[in-house]
């Protein structure tokens, strides 16, 4: 069985987990924390979240996160991962 498959979002409305507008504005917050919060019981959190950053999805709540702090989270693993000493063979 798909991850997809099992996941808690698939009954509820897609349009929640896709907000517009600023992300610092009210509303968007609102709608971003209710997303968040259906993600925080997903048993697949994290399989949503890894698909999301080897896919690069730019638009959207994916494993509970938003599009910036995906961005932040490659941004992470990138440093650390140029930061980690070289193998040696």
């Amino acid at each position: 069985m798909d991850w997809r498959e099992r996941a808690i979002c698939l009954g509820t409305d897609p349009d929640l987990f896709f907000p517009i507008g600023d992300s610092t504005s009210g509303p968007t917050l609102l709608q971003i924390h209710e997303a968040k919060a259906v993600c925080r019981r997903c048993p697949v959190r994290q399989q949503c979240l890894d698909w999301a950053l080897e896919t690069d999805a730019v638009e959207g709540i994916w494993g509970g996160t938003t599009e910036q702090e995906r961005r932040a989270s490659k941004r992470r693993l990138v440093r650390r991962s140029r930061n980690a000493p070289a193998a040696v063979a």
